[in-house]
């Protein structure tokens, strides 16, 4: 019987804010008991395991992530939306460092169909990616592109992996500036008889 005040959303926020604190790899069911003052049982009325939880978490992340994209991308195009996605995203990788965590790890292919968020999520940024005049398979590419550019950078920057004086902030602009010169110049797949 699921103990009264815990919820599944409940239950996967704490788990959220306990990664931004401590670390997603550190969030097990046992940490969580511990900050709701329950035993493990009590969580596994609302999370069927360490997995799902995670899972959960990281589609609440992957929400909370296209929702502020989303707002500041809003009424932008070219340039402009692509440094206001660019912008949103580090920020939320920055302040939220577990919950960022959450959203990249493996997502079975299904449950990753069936959310709204991450469905909104390909919306957002292949709208954006469309302004640039790209289409198949071209914006997959470029999602690519972006996706492993902010995040590689993020991770740095998380971990103090810059060393040069150089202040981080500018060479993020630049990176950004790069992105743009590179979708705008993108290198356009040649059909072939095959396609």
């Amino acid at each position: 019987m699921p103990r009264a005040g815990l919820t599944t959303e409940r239950v996967v926020a704490a788990a959220a804010d306990l990664a931004d604190e401590v670390g997603f790899e550190n969030v097990t069911v046992s940490a969580l008991a511990r900050r709701f003052g329950v035993k493990d049982a009590s969580l596994y009325s609302h999370v069927r395991n360490l997995n799902d939880l995670r899972t959960r978490m990281a589609f609440l992340a992957g929400g909370e992530m296209i929702d502020r994209i989303a707002a500041a991308v809003a009424g932008r195009v070219g340039k402009d939306a692509l440094a206001a996605f660019a912008g949103a995203y580090r920020d939320y990788a920055l302040q939220h460092p577990g919950r960022y965590a959450a959203t990249q790890i493996r997502v079975d292919q299904a449950l990753v169909t069936a959310s709204p968020a991450l469905r909104r999520t390909t919306e957002i940024t292949y709208g954006m990616l469309r302004a640039y005049g790209l289409t198949e398979p071209d914006l997959t590419d470029a999602v690519r592109l972006l996706r492993s550019t902010f995040h590689g950078y993020c991770a740095l920057e998380a971990t103090g992996g810059f060393g040069a004086p150089r202040d981080v902030r500018r060479s993020w602009d630049s990176a950004v500036d790069a992105l743009h010169v590179a979708l705008t110049h993108w290198p356009h797949e040649e059909k072939t008889d095959d396609d």
